[in-house]
């Protein structure tokens, strides 16, 4: 038996389903938000692949992996109960100080959440109202977590999507700014693919331990309304 005939054993349904949810293709808008590298480049901060790079491990080492991931895993683990996702959804936007981040990840989680209410998901439609009556704002981690759920995505490939989604969107942006090409974009992608394994294997944090501590992204965001030409929301 070859091995792709082996691989076929396994169910393929929630890896296409995983496929389907990380692609830049799904409509989730996540290409709008540069997460405060426009204005670090802006600002001298980012100005070769290796400061992208760079800049791209801070945000998955200090940011995704220490308090996004805590507030995806914990919605995850709700198991539906929205009044509970929505509590780890006002938290999580306590927790962001800068407006623009935090602005960022609600509208970035409600394109998500938009997305598949118009797919025909429940769970989605219901937690737009929440939203709607001003209960929660959205938040991209934690969407994330209620809608993979939901729709049968494995908690570690729900993880690991959420990790991939924040390189491409920082990639993306920095090709889109001119600091990179195509080939290196591609180059910083594999490049993180073993450091963020690592950080996947950790067990994830509580939403009671969750911290970040990225300051040259926070402040780059809050510069970011200062700017004259600005291509990205945040």
């Amino acid at each position: 038996m070859s091995e792709f005939e082996l691989s076929m054993d396994l169910d393929p349904a929630p890896l296409l389903a995983a496929l389907q949810q990380a692609d830049s293709f799904f409509p989730a808008g996540g290409t709008a938000f540069s997460w405060g590298l426009e204005a670090a480049v802006a600002d001298g901060h980012v100005a070769s692949p290796a400061d992208v790079e760079a800049f791209l491990a801070d945000q998955l080492t200090h940011r995704w992996a220490s308090c996004d991931r805590a507030f995806l895993v914990a919605a995850y683990r709700a198991g539906g109960d929205l009044d509970a996702v929505a509590g780890l959804d006002r938290a999580l936007a306590r927790m962001t100080w800068a407006r623009e981040l935090r602005e960022g990840a609600g509208r970035a989680g409600q394109a998500l959440l938009g997305v598949h209410a118009r797919l025909g998901l429940d769970v989605a439609v219901a937690y737009r109202a929440i939203i709607a009556s001003d209960a929660a704002s959205g938040q991209l981690p934690v969407v994330q977590g209620l809608v993979w759920s939901v729709i049968g995505i494995a908690e570690g490939a729900a993880a690991a999507m959420s990790a991939y989604g924040l390189s491409v969107s920082v990639a993306s942006a920095a090709l889109r700014l001119g600091v990179l090409g195509h080939i290196d974009a591609q180059r910083i992608l594999a490049a993180m693919r073993e450091p963020t394994a690592r950080l996947l294997a950790l067990p994830p944090p509580t939403p009671a331990e969750a911290h970040s501590f990225v300051p040259l992204c926070d402040i780059a965001a809050m510069r970011h309304e200062t700017q004259d030409v600005r291509l990205f929301a945040n």
